[in-house]
């Protein structure tokens, strides 16, 4: 193994991550999701070939072709800008001056590392300075930030960010709690152990302010 190769897989073995935004080609939509469904098949073919396995098996025969869409159209469509979800806002007319919290959401994500799953439960919160938005749209940003190859710190960051930007205010937080199956199911193979990680923004930084949103969703990690 070449110096650059051990560097890589070390990055990887630790779950380092070197870039704030998903990396992705200049060239990444180029390509329609169909046909890009159908080149994928071939690679997971090939993969399941050369494991040994028996495509002609009335089982496995239609798994390359189902990998390959779940792959764009699902555990992976969250790279298309196109499936960004609109996120409108409404006026705070009723001048709801506290803190909204929506906790326990439900994260189904892919660690770019090893292409295996993220599990867990993200917690986000925002103050209002004027501007709320639709409960279910925080659950969607979630999702969308979820569905791409990623690592946890990542998608917390981008999660605030993208309420920063919709609401127009910097007081918004996110905690994620996360199992992440390369960690459970192969390496060190620690079953129990999860992954939690946090992005606090604006007033969420002060520490009464951080400490009433941990109340909230009963966390007792100091931060």
């Amino acid at each position: 193994m070449t110096n650059n190769e051990e560097f890589n897989d070390e990055i990887g073995h630790n779950h380092i991550f070197t870039n704030v935004n998903n990396p992705l080609r200049s060239d990444a939509f180029d390509l329609s999701d169909e046909k890009k469904i159908e080149l994928i098949k071939k690679d997971v073919e090939n993969i399941l070939h050369t494991l040994g396995i028996d495509l002609t098996d009335d089982s496995l025969k239609g798994t390359p072709n189902r990998v390959a869409k779940m792959f764009v159209k699902e555990i992976f469509g969250g790279l298309n800008p196109n499936k960004k979800p609109s996120s409108s806002t409404f006026e705070n007319n009723y001048k709801y001056g506290e803190m909204l919290v929506e906790k326990n959401i439900t994260l189904y994500s892919t660690c770019e590392h090893h292409l295996l799953p993220i599990v867990g439960r993200a917690h986000v919160a925002y103050i209002s300075n004027g501007t709320v938005v639709g409960l279910s749209k925080m659950n969607r940003i979630v999702d969308y930030f979820a569905k791409r190859p990623q690592v946890q710190e990542r998608l917390t960051m981008q999660i605030v960010k993208e309420l920063q930007n919709v609401l127009k205010t910097e007081d918004v937080a996110c905690i994620i709690d996360a199992k992440h199956l390369c960690v459970n199911s192969r390496g060190i193979r620690d079953i129990e152990s999860s992954t939690v990680t946090s992005e606090f923004g604006g007033k969420f930084k002060d520490e009464k302010v951080k400490r009433e949103f941990l109340d909230y969703i009963q966390l007792d990690t100091k931060f």
